[in-house]
């Protein structure tokens, strides 16, 4: 027989069970896998925002994540009412244990005079959060009610049965980074002002966290949604495209918490929110389910971007993330017409100032953003452990 036939031959009756080999391989090196990811070591994160929602929820609810505490700061609300709200939101969740830590009252300068000074002399404000007394012009949106620092209206869903920690928010994440170095990420999705604080007082905070995920900022965001809400909240970004409440509230403390040395940031600025949005369709999908979590969002009002969903979403899953850049990125701490503008560069460009790399979120999968949202309201609670219920 030829040794071209031969070959053929052989080929022909070893190559099926070659195949096999290697298909049973894979599939023995996929169980390894996943066995591995089942006993991984949880991923450990503070979550730190002036509210508490849906992002705060996701995250808590998710697995494989160990959510080592919430911190809560002044922005849209005060941190008091924020932190009543934080209470009542890991009640909810069905994690009592989480502890709440009380941080920021006000922010490193900036003031509601200062901000009124500002409007004097620059023009109106869309949004100022506790320090809003009305809309500008006809809004969709309700008004929260104004008022001091001190006050902690009713919450809608209730109000907490459990007690804030006494130890201050900036302390708690030193203490965590300290016990946990470089395994701890922090997402941030309302003002900057604890972080500043800690890095103030521990100069090796950042440098010893995972990472920082934060919601804030803006490049140039365009509506993209055709919708009267969309075109509202176009109103913020349509004649100041790098200006966000986030950042624009504390930009002293922004400004220090992003020059300080993280191994790692990601920034979602408004850019890719404004192909998002709460629609009532898609609220009455992630409340359909009897957990506690979904039946609470009934009482949240609609017609929002999903800003801190998305921050809380690609923390979770980097895939959803389609479109990103690098950039250099700080923010204009100058009191002038542009006091709390963000600042970007691309490599090569930045003033070498401190100023951190930042990889900035710039589009998602909305489908897969909203999936992931509805799986992770409609999870099973989580025991006071953390671990997934059977």
């Amino acid at each position: 027989m030829p040794r071209d036939a031969r070959s053929l031959e052989e080929m022909s009756q070893t190559g099926p069970r070659r195949l096999l080999s290697w298909r049973m391989a894979l599939a023995f090196a996929g169980l390894l896998t996943s066995a591995a990811a089942a006993h991984a070591e949880p991923r450990k994160v503070i979550l730190d925002d002036d509210g508490f929602a849906l992002a705060q929820w996701m995250v808590i609810k998710a697995p494989n994540v160990q959510v080592l505490g919430v911190t809560t700061v002044t922005g849209d609300a005060w941190t008091k009412e924020a932190t009543a709200d934080a209470l009542r939101g890991v009640e909810i969740a069905g994690r009592p244990d989480l502890p709440v830590y009380t941080g920021a009252t006000y922010p490193l300068v900036n003031t509601e005079a200062q901000t009124e000074r500002w409007e004097a002399l620059y023009g109106k404000l869309v949004w100022k959060g506790v320090w809003m007394k009305h809309w500008v012009e006809p809004t969709l949106q309700k008004l929260p009610p104004y008022h001091g620092p001190d006050v902690v209206p009713d919450l809608p869903q209730g109000n907490p049965t459990i007690k804030a920690q006494q130890e201050r928010a900036a302390d708690f994440m030193i203490d965590m980074v300290h016990r946990y170095p470089h395994q701890v990420s922090i997402i941030a999705t309302g003002p900057l002002t604890n972080l500043a604080l800690a890095q103030r007082l521990d100069p090796e905070f950042a440098s010893l966290a995972k990472e920082l995920v934060y919601m804030g900022g803006c490049l140039n965001p365009r509506q993209t949604r055709p919708d009267e809400v969309a075109h509202q909240f176009a109103r913020e970004f349509l004649n100041a495209p790098r200006r966000e409440f986030n950042i624009r509230f504390d930009p002293e403390g922004a400004s220090i918490a992003l020059r300080a040395p993280w191994a790692r940031i990601t920034m979602i600025p408004v850019d890719p929110s404004t192909d998002t949005e709460l629609t009532p369709a898609l609220l009455k999908r992630l409340s359909r389910s009897g957990t506690p979590v979904a039946q609470s969002l009934k009482t949240r009002e609609p017609g929002f971007p999903l800003w801190d969903e998305i921050a809380a979403a690609v923390w979770l899953d980097p895939s959803l993330i389609t479109q990103k850049a690098e950039l250099y990125v700080d923010v204009n701490s100058q009191f002038g017409p542009s006091y709390g503008d963000i600042l970007s560069w691309t490599p090569g460009y930045q003033p070498g100032l401190g100023e951190g790399k930042t990889i900035v979120v710039q589009k998602i999968d909305v489908p897969r953003f909203e999936d992931l949202m509805d799986r992770l309201v409609a999870a099973p609670q989580k025991p006071l452990s953390g671990k997934p219920l059977p």
